[in-house]
């Protein structure tokens, strides 16, 4: 990683969107198609992982705590640090069904799969 993409620590939330996510094994999970933000707090709570489907049909969505993600700035990508195997048994939600994001048993739910502490306020 050169020196300019390692000091870069702000980025629009809309040059996210599209981004590769990867597994630490290289295998490609899904782009981001959304961050959702913890008003509240100021920070990213979420990245909305879409894993795709066969011509738009299956698709299904996940919510991704933002802890659980590393940028590889100089791919202009993220590493998630899960097996494409146990990803696909992720809690997840339909395109057109979203759920609602501030529930605390959805939260703790989608914390504890992946093992990442809930953002303190």
């Amino acid at each position: 990683m050169t020196s300019q993409t390692m000091n870069r620590r702000t980025l629009s939330a809309s040059t996210l969107t599209g981004d590769t996510v990867r597994n630490t094994e290289g295998q490609e999970l899904g782009t981001i198609t959304e961050t959702m933000i913890d008003v509240p707090s100021g920070r990213i709570a979420y990245a909305v992982l879409d894993m795709g489907g066969f011509l738009g049909i299956g698709n299904k969505l996940f919510a991704l705590p933002w802890q659980a993600l590393d940028l590889d700035a100089e791919n202009h990508e993220f590493v998630l640090d899960v097996p494409k195997e146990k990803l696909e048994s992720a809690p997840g939600f339909p395109k057109d069904e979203w759920p609602d994001f501030s529930n605390p048993e959805w939260s703790t739910r989608i914390h504890d799969f992946y093992g990442i502490a809930p953002l303190q306020v």
